[in-house]
């Protein structure tokens, strides 16, 4: 447990990540320092960003403003998808970490696969993402949005396996076989989007299942993904919705909860990102 009691996960290597962390995607540079104060003084530790989001400045910015000690917290940041080459990603690497102002990141993630963009060529992108672990210059590396058979290659041909994947992950989308995959070979389910970008506020059978608890219904999804053993980051830019994607310690969901929510799966109907099989975007 953290401080502020948030659970913690302990991969693989033996490094522990909080499980629940504070998301930056889409959170203006003009916001975002003030974002990561608020989300620390709420109690969150573990902040996610990464290069594409273009605010790693600020959410460096927001962590010293805060006035958290390098020990105190846990950081992520993601490699962009113009970076994949091996000199572009020492290089942008380098620039992360001075934007953040820290010698080393927690967690460090290739952030797509690109399957034809790079031809799916990203064994020579991890190659220098094991650079960087091995060097200390980031705790732990891994993906984000890789599926089994973006991953397998890594795991037959690299040195060190992935230790995370962060992939898209909420009860209308629960990806149970790439959750087993990941539980096989030890790797860390991480969920982003895990209020499917706003559609779980809705839900009735989750409204139901929380009404017991004095819960809302995005709080049962959160619950739900932390007690199937996955990272979370839900993201907001108002401190009162930070505060309730927080209260999640104070109650547990029955084996008969989680059941019940595992039928609102729809599979790849559920989908509310890009598919990793078909994004190349730059």
């Amino acid at each position: 447990m953290t401080d502020f009691g948030v659970p913690t996960l302990k991969m693989y290597h033996g490094l522990e990540i909080p499980q629940l962390g504070l998301g930056t995607y889409k959170v203006p540079p003009a916001e975002a320092q003030r974002v990561v104060e608020e989300g620390a003084e709420v109690g969150y530790r573990h902040f996610d960003t990464a290069q594409m989001y273009g605010n790693e400045l600020e959410v460096g910015r927001g962590i010293r403003a805060a006035a958290l000690s390098r020990d105190e917290y846990f950081l992520t940041t993601k490699l962009d998808n113009s970076n994949h080459l091996p000199d572009d990603a020492r290089r942008t690497f380098d620039k992360s970490l001075q934007d953040l102002q820290v010698d080393y990141v927690d967690l460090f993630l290739i952030h797509w696969p690109l399957p034809t963009l790079y031809g799916g060529d990203f064994i020579q992108t991890w190659e220098v993402l094991q650079e960087f672990y091995e060097d200390g210059r980031a705790r732990a590396i891994g993906l984000s949005n890789f599926l089994e058979h973006h991953i397998q290659p890594i795991l037959d041909q690299c040195d060190i396996k992935p230790m995370v994947n962060q992939v898209e992950s909420h009860p209308y989308m629960q990806i149970a076989g790439l959750h087993a995959f990941h539980d096989e070979h030890q790797i860390v389910t991480e969920a982003w989007s895990p209020l499917a970008r706003g559609a779980i506020v809705n839900e009735p059978l989750l409204q139901d299942i929380g009404e017991p608890y004095g819960k809302t219904a995005s709080q049962v999804a959160l619950r739900w993904a932390l007690q199937r053993g996955d990272v979370v980051f839900p993201k907001s830019m108002h401190q009162e919705r930070m505060r309730e994607n927080f209260e999640l310690f104070d109650f547990e969901l029955t084996s008969s909860d989680m059941e019940l929510i595992t039928s609102l799966d729809k599979g790849e109907d559920g989908r509310c990102g890009s598919h990793p099989n078909t994004m190349d975007r730059l």
